[in-house]
């Protein structure tokens, strides 16, 4: 009877009290077996479907809403309904033309470290529950600390993404700076909301983080930047963090990094360079130069889930000194007491706000490995290049213009023909349309944004998989939209 119970249970293993959620190996190596069918299925065909695809809640609710079942169901029945009815309605942000927001195109090593460290069920959070994995972090930190040009003293680790990373730079700033009251933020009307974030959870109020407008290439006013200090000194304030964009989202500009770290020096104010997604820049002969300077910075956040091509999540945050995080972060709870075996190596748990964390260095490990630096070398240099070249595209259309050059894989511009008699408020509403058109009648994805008040169409170039002629191909059907919506009454 017991055999027979078994054989009728829904996922085919023996259901005993001890092993309701176990599965047999068998079945384990047909499920993976298959999820990877699936993957490489969808990997093969991406190119051939649009970038983008979703539904409304009202169609998805009836399907996906509802009680959890009480008993299970087949497993390959489950895993075919994730790939058919969940998985497909959203951005698909691997796709070669997907340009909007900030996109990725992780590589099928990355993707299978994650698989592989799920299933180990690695938590790094202390030498004791991870040594082999905390030594290939401290590995991959150190590739990146190299990369940047960081002391050797300088540390760091991997975090959920550039939002946690900045979290854990501000925290370790205001503590620098001694925790003082009344202290005061700085950064660019370029910087992403990301920051602004971390120093309110950081106790710094909206009214506090002060706003410091840029000059005509989007990159921060440097006299703007020291009246605002010297103002709020005056006043009483307490100046404890600037933060440079290397690599602004918006525009993909770069502050001007060596002028803010000789300021920040004298000034005796924490440098924070948001270099999310083109810090990774540095790894090319053109992007190292172009991010001179950021070696000074006393904390760089980086998010390798962009433009290095790595699944999500691989935040990460370098500080030049370690002793700065360690610090802050390194409080010793008896549940932990455990972990004096490995005393005087590592604990993450001790750099940052997470206590359990994922094995997100792996992805990058295995990927370099597989692949080696010279392809993701060529990889970068190419959404560089792609960049450029759709700068020159648009400088040459006369029916679109530049709005921001390209800058480390972004360019902004938009539908704009000469001796045009529009309104700007008709010419914002025509590259409304053709973002709305490109949006749904092309296999691109784009986005847009407001620069200085205007409405811009915004191309972001970091796919390893674009080519020329997805970029051109896309950029001829907005110069075919525009003419339509300039020519419409």
């Amino acid at each position: 009877m017991e055999a027979s119970a078994g054989a009728d249970h829904p996922h085919g293993e023996q259901s005993d009290t001890h092993g309701d959620l176990l599965m047999a190996p068998e079945q384990m190596l047909d499920l993976a077996r298959r999820a990877a069918e699936l993957l490489v299925e969808r990997n093969e065909s991406l190119s051939a479907d649009d970038a983008w695809d979703g539904e409304f809640r009202e169609g998805l609710a009836p399907v996906l809403a509802g009680e959890p079942p009480e008993e299970g169901r087949p497993a390959a029945e489950v895993l075919e309904r994730a790939a058919r009815e969940i998985l497909p309605y959203a951005a698909r942000l691997d796709h070669p033309r997907s340009f909007g927001f900030v996109p990725t195109s992780p590589t099928w090593p990355g993707v299978l470290a994650d698989f592989m460290a799920a299933g180990y069920t690695i938590n790094v959070a202390t030498w004791l529950t991870a040594s082999g994995p905390s030594q290939v972090e401290l590995a991959v930190i150190d590739w990146f600390r190299r990369w940047l040009g960081y002391p050797e003293e300088a540390a760091g680790l991997f975090t959920s993404g550039g939002s946690a990373a900045s979290v854990d730079a501000f925290v370790a700033g205001r503590e620098a700076a001694g925790n003082p009251e009344r202290a005061t933020v700085y950064m660019s009307d370029q910087s992403h909301v990301a920051l602004r974030r971390a120093a309110m959870i950081i106790g710094v109020p909206p009214e506090s983080v002060r706003t410091i407008p840029t000059d005509d290439e989007f990159r921060l006013d440097m006299d703007a930047l020291r009246r605002a200090v010297a103002d709020d000194r005056a006043a009483g304030f307490n100046p404890i963090i600037v933060s440079a964009n290397a690599g602004a989202t918006a525009t993909g500009a770069i502050d001007p990094l060596e002028a803010m770290a000789d300021y920040c020096e004298s000034e005796g104010i924490w440098l924070h360079v948001d270099a999310a997604y083109g810090g990774f820049a540095v790894v090319t002969e053109e992007g190292s130069g172009l991010l001179r300077g950021i070696e000074r910075a006393d904390s760089i956040g980086l998010d390798a889930h962009k433009w290095f091509f790595q699944p999500y999540e691989a935040g990460c945050l370098l500080v030049k000194d370690a002793s700065t995080l360690q610090d802050v972060f390194g409080i010793r709870p008896d549940i932990l007491q455990d972990t004096i075996w490995g005393a005087n190596h590592p604990n993450f748990a001790d750099r940052g706000i997470q206590i359990s964390r994922s094995f997100r260095a792996l992805k990058v490990w295995m990927s370099v490995q597989v692949f080696g630096m010279a392809a993701f070398r060529r990889a970068v240099s190419r959404g560089m290049e792609l960049a450029t070249r759709a700068e020159a595209y648009v400088r040459a259309s006369p029916v679109l213009e530049v709005m921001s050059p390209a800058s480390l894989g972004v360019i902004c511009f938009r539908v704009k023909p000469e001796d045009s008699a529009m309104t700007e408020e008709a010419i914002e509403q025509a590259n409304r349309n053709v973002l709305a058109r490109v949006f749904w009648e092309e296999p691109a994805l784009m986005s847009s944004t407001m620069l200085r008040g205007t409405f811009s169409l915004r191309l972001c170039i970091l796919n390893h998989t674009t080519t020329w002629d997805d970029v051109r191909e896309t950029l001829e059907a907005i110069e075919r939209f525009g003419r339509e919506a300039i020519a419409a009454p």
